[in-house]
C-alpha cells in the first residue's frame, strides 16, 4: 500500500496537537505550521488521508459528539448483541467469520499451526499481521523501530506454532482489512481467536459494534450479563490481539472521553474519526 506512513505520520501529529490544543480551537493555520506545512498543502494532504476536510473531521471528535455516539449506541448494541450469533464456538457477523480454538489447542499454544507473518503500512501506522490457515490471529501496530519486538510478542503468544515471514500473502490480507471500499460482506474475513471464555465473550459483544458507533465499558459489561465488571472488561478490551477487525477502538468512557488505547489514543481517534466521516458520507448518498 502505498500511502500510508508518511501521511499518518503527520496526521498523528496533528491529532496530538490537537488533543493538547483543543481548547483553544486552533485555526487551520496554526495547525498546519506547526506540522510544516502550508495551510493549503495541510489541507490537502489531510483530504487526501480522511476524505474530508480537517473542519469537519475535527466534528466527530468532539466531547459532544461522543456523548451523543454513546446514548444512540446503547440500543444499537442491545439489538445487535440478540440477533446474530451462531453459537459458543462459532462467531459472525456480516463481516468477520471468527473461530475460537479449543481449550485443548489454548493450552498446547499453537501447536501444529503454521503462522505466517509480514510488516505492512495502512493508514494508521505500520502494523504486523499474522494469520494461519484457520485465520487472521494477530494484527497490531507498531513503530518502524521495534518491529522485532513486536514479534517477539506474537511469538510468545503462539509459542509453539511453526513462523514463517510472508509478506506477500500477509500484504494481501492487509489490503482487504484496509481496502477503501471497505470489507466485502460476501467474502468475510476469518479470524482465529486465543483467549479466556471471558475474553471471548468481550471480543464476540466488540464485534456488534456497527461502524459509526461507540459504547461504553460498563454497555460492554452489562451485554455480556457481567454488569459489574467494568474493570475486567477494560482489561478483556485492552487485549484484544486483532486490531481494527475487533473495534476495541469503539469503546469509550461513560463520560464520552476517549480512554486508552493500546495502539495509542490519537490513533484511536483518527480511527474514530474515518469511520464516521465515512458513515456520514453513506448515510448522505443514501
Amino acid at each position: 500500500m502505498n500511502q500510508s506512513n508518511p501521511d499518518y505520520q503527520r496526521i498523528e501529529q496533528t491529532i496530538r496537537f490537537l488533543e493538547r490544543h483543543a481548547g483553544k480551537q486552533p485555526s487551520l493555520e496554526e495547525v498546519a505550521e506547526h506540522i510544516g506545512l502550508s495551510p493549503f498543502h495541510f489541507q490537502r494532504l489531510f483530504k487526501r488521508w480522511a476524505g474530508v476536510s480537517p473542519k469537519r473531521f475535527l466534528q466527530f471528535l468532539t466531547v459532544e459528539s461522543a456523548k451523543r455516539l454513546l446514548r444512540e449506541s446503547a440500543s444499537v448494541l442491545d439489538t445487535a448483541l440478540e440477533v446474530g450469533l451462531s453459537g459458543p464456538g462459532r462467531l459472525h457477523d456480516l463481516f468477520v467469520s471468527v473461530d475460537a480454538v479449543t481449550p485443548g489447542e489454548f493450552k498446547n499454544q499453537g501447536q501444529g499451526l503454521e503462522l505466517r507473518y509480514g510488516f505492512h503500512d495502512t493508514p494508521f501506522g505500520h502494523c504486523l499481521v499474522g494469520q494461519t490457515p484457520r485465520g487472521i490471529c494477530h494484527l497490531g501496530f507498531v513503530e518502524q523501530d521495534d518491529r522485532q519486538q513486536a514479534l517477539l510478542v506474537l511469538k510468545e503468544r503462539w509459542g509453539d506454532a511453526a513462523f514463517r515471514e510472508d509478506a506477500e500473502a500477509s500484504g494481501k490480507t492487509v489490503e482487504r482489512i484496509f481496502s477503501p471500499d471497505g470489507l466485502n460482506p460476501s467474502e468475510p474475513i476469518q479470524i482465529l481467536l486465543r483467549g479466556t471464555n471471558f475474553q471471548l465473550k468481550v471480543w464476540e459483544a466488540l464485534l456488534r459494534i456497527p461502524p459509526g458507533t461507540v459504547t461504553s465499558y460498563g454497555t460492554l459489561a452489562e451485554a455480556i450479563q457481567h454488569p459489574r465488571a467494568h474493570r475486567a472488561v477494560g482489561t478483556a478490551v485492552g487485549h484484544n490481539p486483532i486490531a481494527c477487525l475487533i473495534p476495541c477502538h469503539r469503546v469509550l468512557r461513560t463520560n464520552g472521553e476517549i480512554g486508552g488505547y493500546r495502539w495509542g489514543t490519537a490513533r484511536k481517534r483518527a480511527i474514530l474519526g474515518i469511520e464516521a466521516a465515512q458513515c456520514s458520507d453513506a448515510d448522505q448518498e443514501g
